[in-house]
């Protein structure tokens, strides 16, 4: 009895999200794909790609519930798999390129890069 619970389970399917955007659309589709389906089976699967031409799944990276995630790993049941657009600049050098500017216009300590400590009497050097 235990082999056909385990047979059965094996073929059952499990309901999936997968979603993507751009910033004019933003899709979302439910479906049920069979258990032990990996996150690109699901996003074959799920017509995401006939949808949205632009995605390339040796580019764009994914992830499950905003975790990464790699394409050959398993989904579960309630999963919601997230394609990821490609990032259009470093995040860390935009901070760096505001941070920078922040000290030219005096409102960062050009030492620490905090703000600046209206207390201390050496804030214009």
């Amino acid at each position: 009895m235990d082999n056909n619970v385990q047979e059965l389970e094996q073929h059952s399917d499990i309901q999936v999200e997968v979603v993507y955007g751009t910033p004019t659309r933003q899709e979302l589709l439910s479906l049920s794909v069979p258990q032990g389906s990996t996150v690109e089976q699901t996003i074959e699967l799920s017509g995401m790609l006939t949808v949205f031409k632009e995605i390339d799944l040796k580019e764009n990276k994914v992830g499950i519930w905003n975790r990464a995630a790699k394409l050959n790993d398993i989904v579960q049941d309630m999963d919601r798999i997230e394609i990821y657009r490609p990032l259009i600049a470093d995040p860390k050098e935009v901070r760096k390129r505001r941070a920078d500017k922040a000290k030219e216009e005096g409102r960062a300590d050009k030492v620490t890069g905090g703000r600046v400590n209206p207390l201390r009497g050496d804030t214009k050097s």
